[in-house]
């Protein structure tokens, strides 16, 4: 795993140095919108629905639609002006019982990692967790928003789960009439509860969809059934067209410094080269060899 932030729990006069990890990945099947006839992929295109045109990223901007389907456009002049923050501090505001907290407001979950000499109070603050039977309820800035979060205990580690603001939380806005419920249907669902009751082992569970469509997909590659796209025909698609932007890079450099673009040599090219290589070193042969013959002639003669 690879850290994506690092700051420091920080409650009373402690302070804990701590690095950030995701907690989860999804695994979910994913597919690509493809042409069915030749399996080549959909492209799209950022038409402006008013004008018909496609409109260039440095055209984009940000809007915000009004109840009445106006439109408000916020520049990054306004942007800049909100209230943002880089603080590197998770803060304790207060160690709330664990039972008090819905299940419903968790979002996303990190594990923290203490840093160098953050292991000792980290570990006094993980058994304090554990022994109070206590969440700790943080505020907490990531990507430059704060967010309320806890910190609770998982297999010796301490985990952050930020939470969703109480006005994101839905109310159900329908009711449910049971009418009159009989002891014997209210004793028969009490068996019927402990006749499949257990402990929880997520490993008894999978994902059966997603087995289900690999299986689909080995069995038409097993049958030839593939579509051999100008993309997958290469080794990689997506780098080769990172390799060919990079190579658009480098030219438009040298274009914008005025170097002359160098074109690749021919075979007749590279063949003469390499003649005139061997006729240089053929030459360079010779001399050496005269050399030596003039040495030992005068050798001779001065003995």
């Amino acid at each position: 795993m690879r850290a994506i932030w690092k700051g420091a729990v920080s409650f009373g006069l402690v302070s804990v140095p701590v690095k950030l990890y995701s907690a989860t990945e999804s695994h979910d099947v994913s597919f690509r919108q493809v042409h069915a006839k030749d399996g080549g992929r959909i492209k799209y295109q950022r038409i402006c629905a008013i004008d018909g045109e496609e409109v260039p990223y440095s055209d984009i901007a940000k809007g915000y639609e009004t109840e009445d389907g106006e439109m408000v456009i916020l520049t990054e002049d306004d942007l800049a002006n909100l209230p943002t923050t880089s603080s590197r501090e998770i803060a304790v505001e207060k160690f709330v019982p664990s039972d008090q907290i819905d299940p419903l407001l968790f979002e996303k979950s990190y594990y923290l990692e203490p840093e160098g000499t953050g292991a000792k109070p980290y570990a006094l603050l993980r058994q304090a967790l554990l022994d109070a039977d206590r969440m700790a309820v943080v505020t907490v800035a990531l990507r430059q928003r704060v967010t309320t979060a806890v910190l609770r205990v998982r297999d010796d580690v301490i985990v952050l789960q930020t939470m969703m603001w109480p006005d994101e939380i839905r109310t159900p806005d329908f009711s449910v009439e049971s009418g009159e419920v009989k002891d014997a249907e209210v004793k028969m669902a009490h068996m019927l509860v402990e006749t499949l009751s257990g402990d929880f082992d997520p490993a008894e569970f999978s994902d059966d969809y997603a087995d289900a469509v690999e299986a689909v997909v080995k069995t038409k590659i097993e049958g030839g059934e593939v579509q051999r796209t100008e993309t997958s025909a290469k080794t990689g698609g997506e780098v080769v067209d990172l390799l060919a932007a990079l190579q658009r890079s480098v030219e438009a450099a040298k274009t914008s410094r005025g170097e002359a673009e160098e074109k690749p040599a021919t075979k007749k090219t590279a063949a003469k080269k390499t003649a005139a290589k061997k006729t240089a070193k053929k030459t360079t042969a010779k001399k050496s060899a005269a050399k030596k013959t003039t040495k030992k002639a005068a050798a001779k003669k001065a003995s």
